[in-house]
This record gives structure tokens, C-alpha cells and sequence, in this order.
């Protein structure tokens, strides 16, 4: 499937949409980790998912768009599985036992799971050499990053569910490359908020039973939630989903997955920020090493992908005036 470039997409947009899902995503972290103190994990992404879908939805409907086209509700819904009811659903449950920073460097190895598994550009991603020095940098900048707290929660083994919830968020993060991959190259249609808008309505309907199943409505009380978990929440809704994933599902249409990918460098250096600023923890000089060495693969990504745009433009034949 041919990669859309510049030629049909505003730079400027395409910044934007970076700039979004590098920052707000980053965020989402730390407010998913506030929501699940006081909602269950699975009730808090079905009240997440189903309200950004159904916002989501009623939007397509008074901009004109057609949202029930089975053709097009289909692949969105198996996208919405993958990338929201077990991406994101492992990260809501995992972080019940882990920090908000230590889930964000778990899921570091997405963009290696973007190579791996993207079998249309796995040729062309393993010969360039940006790409693959790109991605390797940004992992080991990753683990120098948090390395101080895998070390620590990992010697405490004797807390057999932060092991545990290591291996979801591995898992999660496989799924969350699966669900990117098969969204870029299955999905129909050309509004990338009607899918989005299904896949999340999708997440929605799945963690509804999973949540009643596993048993999370046995001691619960709405009047027990505080306005922080509520405030957690609707900024999951809208930041998060609305805006972030929106953001995100567009970009899949617009670029190569391997470029896209970066936001799991990059959200790990929001959610440590975060930590400083709101959470009162420390930073290392280990650890800002580690900002720089993630930023520094962003850079080779992206110079990789405008050499390569760049270098097409100049060989492809000049239009007549």
C-alpha cells in the first residue's frame, strides 16, 4: 500500500498531529494511573471508550459522514480490539501494580514490534540503516532512562504481580504494533474518525462484560469516586481519546507505522516530566542522558523518512505547467 506523503498533506497538520499524540499521549500515563485509584481498571476504559465513541460518532453523523457501512465497521471493529481493548486494556490493568513511568518504558519496545511485524516495509525498514540505528538508540535510551526504576521493581520479586504485569504490557505492546499495522492496511473508507469512532465503541462493548466478569462491580460506589478520579477520566475521554487517538489514527494513514511509532520514545520522557513536576520525583543525570538519547533517535526516524521523500521528489518526473 502506497505511503500518502506531502504532496496531499499540510506539513503543518502532520506537526500537529505528531506534536499530540507525542505529548498528550505521554500524559495519558500518569492519568490513567490517578483514574484507577478509586474506578476498577476494565469499568474505566468501558466508560472511556464508549463515551469518546458515541461523542465520536454523533460528530461524523452532523458533519454528513456515513457511519454504518459494514464494509467499513468491520476491520474497524478487529483495529478497535487490538489497539484499545488490549493495548491500551493491558496498560489500564497493568499499572494497578506498576508506575506510570515504568509502564510508559515497557511499552518502549513498540516500534521494534513495527518492524518486526509490518511484513509490506520489512525489507525496505531492515535496509535502512537510519531506521534500524533510529529504533536501537531509542530503546537503549529508553532503558537508561527508567533502568533505576526496572532494577528496583524488579528486585522485589517477591511481588509476583509486577512480574506479572511486565509480561501483559509486553503482550499489549505486541498487540498495540498488530492493531496499528492492520488498521493502516485493512481499514476502508477515507474518514479516519469513523473508524476511529468504531474501534472505540468496539472497546467500549468488550470491557463492558470483562468488567462485570472479573467481578469489579461487586464493591463499588459511585458516590466513592472523588472529583480527581472523575477530572482523570474526562481528560482521558477528551485529550486522550478524542483528541490523542484521533490524532493517531490519522497519522497511520499519512505516514510510514516506523515513523508513527516514535510516540513511545518520546511519551516516556512526558510521563518522567510529569513525575518531576507533579508527582515530586527525582531525575537523574543518567536519566537526562537517556531524554537525549531518545531524542536524538526521533531525529534519525524522521531524517530518514524526509531523505527519502526528498530523494523521490528529486527523481520523479516534473509536472507541465
Amino acid at each position: 500500500m502506497p505511503d500518502q506523503t506531502n504532496k496531499t498533506v499540510s506539513p503543518l497538520m502532520v506537526v500537529i498531529a505528531f506534536a499530540i499524540v507525542y505529548l498528550v499521549w505521554g500524559s495519558t500515563y500518569f492519568f490513567i494511573r490517578m483514574a484507577i485509584q478509586h474506578f476498577p481498571p476494565f469499568l474505566m476504559a468501558a466508560l472511556r471508550f464508549t463515551t469518546a465513541g458515541l461523542i465520536l460518532s454523533g460528530w461524523c453523523l452532523l458533519r454528513g459522514e456515513r457511519l454504518f457501512v459494514l464494509k467499513q465497521i468491520k476491520p474497524a471493529i478487529v483495529g478497535g480490539l487490538l489497539l484499545l481493548f488490549s493495548g491500551n486494556g493491558t496498560v489500564a490493568w497493568a499499572e494497578q501494580y506498576l508506575s506510570s513511568s515504568l509502564a510508559a518504558v515497557l511499552l518502549a519496545s513498540v516500534p521494534i514490534w513495527f518492524v518486526v511485524l509490518d511484513k509490506r516495509n520489512r525489507k525496505e525498514n531492515f535496509a535502512n540503516r537510519e531506521t534500524v540505528i533510529g529504533l536501537l538508540i531509542g530503546f537503549f535510551g529508553v532503558i537508561l532512562l527508567f533502568g533505576e526504576n526496572a532494577v528496583h521493581s524488579i528486585s522485589y520479586a517477591g511481588n509476583k504481580w509486577q512480574l506479572i504485569s511486565m509480561g501483559i504490557l509486553v503482550i499489549g505492546s505486541i498487540s498495540w504494533a498488530a492493531g496499528s499495522l492492520y488498521a493502516k492496511y485493512k481499514s476502508t473508507g477515507d474518514s479516519g474518525s469513523v473508524n476511529a469512532s468504531w474501534q472505540m465503541l468496539a472497546a467500549g462493548a468488550a470491557f463492558t462484560p470483562l468488567s462485570w466478569a472479573s467481578g469489579e462491580w461487586k464493591n463499588f460506589h459511585w458516590h466513592d469516586i472523588p472529583s480527581s478520579s472523575w477530572l482523570a477520566l474526562l481528560y482521558l475521554i477528551t485529550m486522550g481519546s478524542l483528541v490523542g487517538y484521533s490524532a493517531y489514527i490519522w497519522l497511520l494513514k499519512v505516514r510510514r507505522p516506523t515513523q508513527v511509532s516514535t510516540h513511545a520514545y518520546v511519551n516516556p520522557v512526558v510521563a518522567v516530566l510529569l513525575g518531576v513536576f507533579l508527582g515530586s520525583e527525582k531525575v537523574s543525570m543518567i536519566q537526562i542522558f537517556g531524554l537525549a538519547i531518545i531524542l536524538t533517535s526521533v531525529l534519525l526516524l524522521n531524517l530518514a523518512k524526509y531523505r527519502k521523500e526528498r530523494q523521490a521528489s528529486l527523481h520523479s518526473p516534473a509536472k507541465a505547467n
